[in-house]
């Protein structure tokens, strides 16, 4: 049974959570910064439908990418060069969570409520949420957002308006992460999708021990600016 965090101030030990569903550790608590970015520094987030209690999760095993790791098909690479996209970095913060909430075909509900839109604004403004952007013509067209803390980088949704923008957002993402030296982007749970990016499993306690030395190095706090941009 998972801890109900009311009655507590601190998350218990990941190493508690459940098998079945897996890596369900807690619920209740609230969303406030300092609660996320206690969660995030263990390897925890939260992930709950709208109107129900909020439930914290720390699956085993987790999917994570490194990022000089990504993989790039010649066909992302002919997009990265000649689509005419261009990626920028928070710009649009809650525009790209909006988006990546939007119904999505087969789907009849989304994660990203009102109440979660508002919480990683905050965290947007206290610098630790970003937001990777994709834009075409003038649109936003794709893009992903998630949270940095340290030199890790927690990935949380990503969203898709033309064929391969959120992709493109995600390998120029790695390619800057990889410049600062981050060492992981968490992807929390394994997809096929991640998986043909280069994404792989990391057991997880091998992925919180690499955590807590990511957490600890210097932080980059936001607005980020984009300081590797090269096409290819």
């Amino acid at each position: 049974m998972s801890e109900r965090l009311e009655s507590a101030p601190f998350f218990p030990p990941v190493e508690t959570a459940l098998r079945e569903p897996n890596g369900l550790l807690a619920m209740g608590g609230d969303l406030s910064p300092a609660r996320l970015l206690d969660a995030y520094r263990h390897g925890i987030f939260p992930w709950f439908s709208p109107g129900d209690p909020i439930l914290w999760w720390s699956p085993d095993p987790r999917m994570v990418l490194v990022p000089g790791e990504v993989r790039v098909t010649r066909s992302l690479a002919r997009r990265l060069r000649n689509s005419g996209f261009e990626v920028r970095v928070d710009t649009a913060f809650t525009e790209v969570m909006r988006a990546c909430a939007a119904p999505r075909e087969g789907e009849t509900g989304t994660w990203i409520s009102p109440a979660m839109v508002a919480a990683y604004s905050r965290l947007f403004d206290v610098g630790y949420a970003h937001s990777v952007e994709t834009w075409h013509d003038g649109r936003l067209v794709g893009g992903l957002y998630g949270v940095a803390i340290g030199r890790m980088f927690y990935g949380e949704s990503m969203f898709s308006r033309e064929p391969d923008a959120s992709k493109v957002a995600l390998v120029r993402l790695a390619r800057q992460l990889r410049q600062w030296d981050f060492g992981l982007i968490d992807c929390q749970m394994e997809t096929p999708h991640l998986a043909s990016l280069g994404a792989r499993t990391m057991p997880r306690a091998m992925f919180t021990a690499r955590l807590a030395e990511l957490v600890k190095l210097p932080h980059l706090p936001g607005p980020w600016t984009l300081t590797f941009n090269a096409p290819d």
